[in-house]
């Protein structure tokens, strides 16, 4: 009785198989690098330095706060031998206060920062990603994956270059 259903369980297995082979023969796939269509933008480099502009005043008091904690701590360790404790102590509360001023103000930055080169970055994938449609739908692809999904695939089946195209027009 178990090699019957054993024997009968293959041969479904195998006929949905057999069956389903020729719908896939019957899909047109392509492939597309989105992750290098992206890089090659020139607008993704326009985005960074927009953003470094935008943020440039905060960014500078930022790298300030890191020098000036620096200094205070080089001058700390540099001349505590010859310093009373009053000057050794006006020194740490210096560094302290300089590490409270760079935790407030340098996580937040970093933070608005990153929140907006994802905006912009989504704008730009939002873009690439009606190319994409477009140059599906002009050649008529039933499937677009993304290149790395995909372990190997012929170079006739790469479309980037053609998206790449279509976002420069």
């Amino acid at each position: 009785m178990k090699n019957v259903s054993r024997t009968f369980i293959a041969s479904a297995i195998l006929g949905s198989s057999l069956l389903a082979a020729p719908a896939f023969a019957e899909q047109k796939i392509a492939i597309v690098d989105v992750q290098g269509i992206f890089q090659a933008l020139p607008q993704a480099a326009e985005i960074s330095a927009a953003i470094q502009a935008e943020f440039k005043t905060q960014i500078e008091e930022v790298q300030q706060l890191q020098k000036d904690g620096q200094f205070y701590a080089e001058r700390l360790q540099r001349d505590a031998a010859t310093m009373n404790e009053a000057e050794k102590k006006e020194i740490q509360d210096k560094i302290l206060d300089v590490r409270r001023q760079l935790s407030e103000k340098a996580q937040p930055l970093e933070q608005n920062i990153q929140r907006r080169s994802q905006e912009e970055q989504n704008k730009l994938l939002a873009l690439i990603s009606q190319s994409i449609d477009a140059v599906s739908e002009k050649e008529n692809y039933d499937i677009v994956l993304n290149a790395g999904a995909a372990v190997f695939v012929k170079d006739n089946h790469d479309i980037s270059k053609q998206v790449l195209e279509q976002l420069n027009k």
